[in-house]
């Protein structure tokens, strides 16, 4: 009995805790413009350590890498630029970043490959090249502007055409706070965990609880919100992962009810803001039926009471109790 009100207890914490979340990520978060066809591959390294910290294949279409790219981080961008068919006038490179502490801001390692013209000037920030067929390989040096955070993804390179208005191609990256190189890092042990619940045979409803947690805690992240993605990510440490079991799987779908209620109640409060009196009154009778609840829950199992006073706490903050 003890064993089924500890998987319980588990298993209710993150439900809830997912659920909660869910009310956080309601709003649309912004995504970076996808790449053209132009830039076929990228890769980003660290000047100081040579460290690549991410890489863009386009063979396999897989952005990968997960090293942070700090403001102010002096980096190199190797980018390879696809010219499929020929046209008037010149096309252009523009960098967003800031100048390196020495030398150019581009370099063409192989300037037998493609004929830039004389229009090309590696000094500038925004140079133009012959538009003729070919494939080109291009460097970029510079800084980080240390303005970027993980809110503001940063344009480090544009690709336009003669007219100059949208660009064909870009390279996007993000620049990271030393918070969000801590949530990389626990990001990173959360997932190895995940890998070592998946082998060891734990419930496949805790499972994806906690796959659904990573996801939301990522999106929070991407939205420059790392502070509470690592609060989220530490909530996953429980004591007793629920293995699986008959008992577990009858009382689950009744646990996550009762937790999307207390949402949805929490939701419909923030949201009606011209009927608070009246949310204010329901909302102050689901936390009354949740002190009931954690009352009778405290009898069984401390660890799942103290959970359910979780949820009745966060009730409370919303309304102002």
């Amino acid at each position: 009995m003890k064993k089924v009100a500890s998987a319980l207890s588990a298993t209710l914490f993150l439900s809830a805790l997912f659920l909660i979340t869910l009310f956080l990520t309601s709003l649309t978060f912004v995504q970076a413009a996808g790449e053209g066809q132009w830039i076929t591959d990228y890769k980003i390294e660290d000047v100081s350590t040579g460290q690549i910290l991410v890489q863009y294949s386009a063979t396999t279409n897989q952005l990968t890498g997960s090293g942070a790219v700090l403001p102010g981080a002096e980096v190199k961008i190797t980018f390879t630029v696809n010219v499929l068919a020929s046209g008037e006038g010149n096309l252009k490179l523009t960098s967003g970043l800031n100048k390196p502490s020495s030398g150019p801001y581009w370099e063409a390692p192989n300037k037998n490959d493609y004929n830039l013209g004389s229009a090309f000037s590696p000094n500038a920030q925004s140079t133009s090249f012959n538009w003729i067929t070919g494939e080109f390989e291009m460097i970029l040096y510079g800084k980080v502007p240390t303005t970027n955070s993980a809110s503001k993804p940063l344009t480090a390179v544009s690709l336009y055409g003669p007219s100059g208005n949208e660009p064909l191609d870009t390279i996007t990256i993000t620049a990271t706070s030393a918070d969000m190189n801590h949530y990389l890092t626990l990001l990173a042990d959360k997932e190895n965990k995940l890998d070592s619940l998946k082998a060891n045979g734990i419930d496949p409803g805790y499972i994806q609880i906690y796959q659904n947690v990573l996801k939301t805690s990522q999106n929070i992240a991407d939205n420059g919100d790392v502070t509470n993605a690592i609060a989220l990510l530490n909530g996953l440490d429980v004591s007793n992962e629920p293995a699986s079991s008959l008992m577990q799987m009858l009382f689950l779908p009744l646990i996550i009810a009762a937790a999307v209620v207390a949402v949805l109640f929490a939701i419909l409060f923030l949201r009606i803001r011209g009927k608070v009196s009246y949310m204010t009154l329901v909302v102050e009778d689901q936390i009354k039926d949740l002190e009931g609840l954690t009352l009778r829950a405290s009898k069984i199992d401390r660890s799942m009471s103290a959970n359910l006073n979780s949820v009745k706490e966060r009730l409370k903050n919303l309304i102002g109790m």
